[in-house]
């Protein structure tokens, strides 16, 4: 007898397995270049912004990362320290100051344009109160240590001394350091409000740079004493 198989309830077939299709390579991960646009400029407003808040003493590199949306570690892309960022600041101050006198050098009368500078001064300072104060703030002494600082310090000095010693070729220097001295102080007591304190009536502020400007150029110059 041949051997009976059970019948085939329905028809099996068998498929062999489709190959694998090869894994595409992975593509090297490349490493770009750090980039936030002008990061330097970034940092700089950024740094304005948090000076007009919190002031010099309390400003930190972590506050300007964070106030220009870049990580903490960015600003050492450009600023070594809190002192370099803060001496940058003081530099744009500097060049600030120098572009607002810098109109005056077409001014042919000397006198008027002594009193322009005087009013252009306070009128930076009054504009810029955050900046004036790191320009002379504990960096001023140290401004040798940060040559950009120093130059630019230089310059804005420079166009003050030309202008004084156009006004009086042998009392210039003493009449620049006058002048400085006058629109410097007059610009701190605006700001500290010290002159909305005092009890003088019907005291125009905005014309205050330059009458008191015009008052010490009337003032005799003397002669120094020889020892």
């Amino acid at each position: 007898m041949k051997p009976r198989f059970p019948a085939a309830t329905a028809e099996t077939k068998t498929t062999s397995p489709s190959p694998a299709k090869p894994k595409a390579p992975r593509k090297a991960k490349v490493v770009k270049p750090y980039h936030h646009g002008n990061l330097r400029e970034t940092l700089l407003v950024a740094a304005d912004t948090v000076l007009a808040k919190k002031g010099a003493a309390g400003l930190t590199l972590r506050d300007v990362a964070r106030a220009a949306g870049v990580s903490h570690a960015a600003p050492y892309h450009h600023f070594a320290s809190l002192d370099a960022l803060l001496a940058a600041v003081a530099t744009r101050g500097f060049d600030r100051l120098s572009e607002a006198m810098a109109p005056t050098v077409a001014v042919a009368d000397t006198k008027e344009r002594l009193l322009q500078i005087g009013e252009a001064y306070v009128r930076c300072a009054l504009e810029n109160p955050a900046q004036f104060r790191v320009m002379f703030g504990p960096l001023c002494v140290r401004k040798a240590e940060f040559p950009e600082m120093n130059a630019a310090s230089g310059r804005a000095f420079g166009m003050l001394l030309a202008a004084a010693c156009a006004h009086d070729a042998a009392h210039g220097p003493e009449i620049a350091l006058t002048g400085w001295s006058l629109s410097h102080g007059l610009a701190n007591l605006i700001l500290d409000g010290v002159i909305d304190q005092l009890p003088l009536k019907d005291l125009d502020v905005a014309t205050l740079p330059r009458r008191l400007v015009e008052r010490a150029l009337a003032a005799p110059t003397t002669k120094r004493s020889r020892t």
